[in-house]
């Protein structure tokens, strides 16, 4: 877990922004998964994951 209350670490990884709902503008974090391997190098990002998809997208983004 994390805590990230200034958003430094979401800014770095470009995943806090501007959001749009409802026609309301607010910021926020973009939901977004990043496969990270055991040296720190980001393999794989996955930008707005589905839900129902996204465990098996995981898996197949080791292979």
């Amino acid at each position: 877990m994390l805590a990230d209350t200034k958003h430094s670490i979401l800014k770095k990884y470009g995943v806090w922004g501007e959001k749009l709902m409802f026609g309301h503008h607010y910021m926020g974090v973009h939901r977004t998964t990043f496969l990270i391997d055991e040296k720190g190098v980001i393999r794989k990002i996955f930008l707005r994951p589905k839900n129902k998809e996204h465990a098996e997208e995981i898996v197949k983004g080791w292979d």
